[in-house]
């Protein structure tokens, strides 16, 4: 029997947050790190750092790029001062990787989930959708980073509490969205919401692509036994611990 991780989403999920709790949980950064570098992808360091989130002490994550390295960097487009890359570009470059099978495989998941809420979105085809908010380098390295956590950890089943999203509008490329953001709100359809009045994202494209490519089942918390605990913390603060929960059963 393998090892299953259930996903706490006391303050919604996203792709930093859930890394930061694999981390927490014990998840090897030299491992993901190393594995990551072998990539076409910017320069970067990944640091982890503690901190307290409303009286609860979490894992948070730290990752600076250095974009004007002379790596060879797979897909760039200018488009005035963002790199956009397309969806069919981040999935060849996963296929093409040295990544573990499974690892691919999550990855590849959960990007095309992402692509096809936002390709349903903006009206075009999931190959061609272009990431802005989502594909900024630091999604490749939190989605792929989170999906190599996992295999350091072992994880087999991944299980997730009903996820609450956040309330309010937000400032993206296109101009004023609500929350949850509508690619959100695609990947989140089928899955159940929890109530939790706050002003802001909870819940991000990466963090609802990974509840929808990698849980089994969305169930409340109980009938299984504990034995690790790892919190990832976001970064806003909130009146509640802005943390994601993942417990090792």
């Amino acid at each position: 029997m393998g090892r299953s991780l259930y996903l706490d989403c006391i303050s919604g999920i996203s792709g930093d947050m859930t890394l930061a709790a694999l981390m927490d949980l014990g998840a090897d950064l030299s491992y993901i790190v190393d594995h990551l570098k072998q990539l076409p992808v910017d320069v970067f360091e990944i640091e982890v750092h503690s901190v307290v989130k409303k009286g609860i002490a979490a894992k948070k994550l730290k990752i600076d790029f250095q974009p004007n390295s002379p790596r060879p960097v797979l897909f760039r487009m200018q488009d005035h001062d963002h790199v956009h890359r397309r969806a069919a570009d981040i999935l060849l470059m996963i296929e093409e990787s040295e990544l573990p099978p499974r690892v691919k495989q999550r990855s590849s998941a959960i990007f095309q989930a992402i692509a096809a809420a936002e390709g349903k979105i903006h009206g075009m085809d999931p190959q061609e959708v272009h990431f802005h908010e989502v594909g900024a380098m630091d999604s490749i390295i939190d989605t792929i980073g989170v999906c190599l956590a996992l295999e350091d950890l072992g994880i087999d089943q991944l299980y997730a509490s009903p996820v609450p999203t956040g309330s309010g509008k937000m400032r993206m490329a296109h101009g004023l969205y609500p929350i949850p953001a509508p690619a959100t709100a695609e990947l989140l359809r089928g899955i159940p919401l929890a109530v939790l009045e706050v002003k802001g994202e909870l819940t991000t494209p990466t963090g609802a692509g990974i509840l929808k490519a990698l849980v089994t089942e969305f169930k409340p918390i109980g009938g299984f036994t504990i034995q690790q605990i790892g919190y990832g913390a976001g970064e806003k603060d909130f009146d509640h611990p802005n943390v994601l929960r993942a417990l090792l059963l």
